[in-house]
Formats: structure tokens, sequence, C-alpha cells
């Protein structure tokens, strides 16, 4: 079994398939559309910014997902199922990561964004929060409140989140 890179985007996993209605995919484009545009100068870009910033607020209200324009996400991003999602304009999303519906990246008062690492799975309803650093190839289970650091291929799970050694397949 290959494992997928924490460090090399595979913006394969980004792509949109024409005429398919695949919202998560289509909010992540808007996004990354924004970005580069954001990147360029002239009267061409900043229609481009505009139009990017109608596309991403049709998305946004199409999946119910809190993510900034502004997010720093790391390429080759899945989010099947984008419903309820919150991210935190600071924290920073590791490349080919995969989010599932429901999930909260967020800070408590005062406290820096969560880091999380490259080819993390967080899995349904988990919630992120604080100052915390996600590992590479960590999973976060269902559900899991994290509140502290995972160590790179390790799991979390439970409320408040425990770290389990996942199981070889």
């Amino acid at each position: 079994m290959t494992q997928i890179s924490s460090e090399i985007p595979d913006w394969s996993r980004e792509a949109k398939p024409l005429w398919v209605w695949v919202p998560g995919r289509s909010l992540l484009a808007s996004i990354r559309y924004y970005q580069r545009c954001r990147e360029r100068k002239g009267p061409l870009a900043w229609l481009g910014r505009k139009l990017a910033i109608l596309r991403y607020r049709w998305w946004s209200i199409v999946t119910g997902a809190e993510i900034p324009l502004n997010a720093k996400l790391g390429g080759g991003l899945l989010i099947p199922h984008p419903n309820g999602i919150v991210i935190h304009p600071d924290s920073a999303i590791g490349p080919n990561g995969l989010i599932f519906q429901q999930v909260t990246i967020g800070t408590r008062a005062g406290k820096q964004p969560p880091v999380i690492g490259g080819h993390v799975d967080i899995g349904a309803g988990a919630k992120i929060i604080g100052p915390v650093t996600i590992g590479d190839h960590a999973k976060i289970g269902a559900n899991a409140v994290v509140l502290h650091d995972v160590p790179p291929g390790m799991s979390a799970v439970g409320i408040p989140a425990t770290i389990i050694k996942p199981k070889m397949e």
C-alpha cells in the first residue's frame, strides 16, 4: 500500500469534473481562484477577485461551510461533504488532507490557532481547538475533541481526545 505524501500536494485530488455537481470541490476551486487573483495586479485581476468573491459566497451558502478566502490550505485537500465545516482564518492545514462534515478547526480565547500537518484525516464532527499541532499522517476520529498535540502517524479519539496507535491494515 503506497502512502500519500504529507509534503507534496496531489492536485488531482481537488480536480473538479466539468458539469458535475461537486460542491466541496467547487468551494475549494473558488478559494484557490481568489488566492491566485489576489497576487496579481491590474484591472483584470481586480475583476477576477470580484468574480471569485461572488463565486465563493455562492458555494459557501450552498455548502454551509465557513472556510475563509485567506485560509492557509495545503494542496490536494478533500472535503467530500463540506456541510458545516468551520476553519479559523489563521489556522494552517497541510497538503493532501481529508476533512469530513461538521468539523471545527478553531481557537480558544486568546490562544493560537491549530496547525495541521500533511495527509491528516479528520472524521465527521471532530473539533480541533486551541494551540494544537497535529502531526503528519495522523487521524482524528469522528466527534473527537482535540485539545492537545497529536504526534505524527497517531490517532486521536474520544471526548476529550486520547492518543492511540492506529491498527495496521
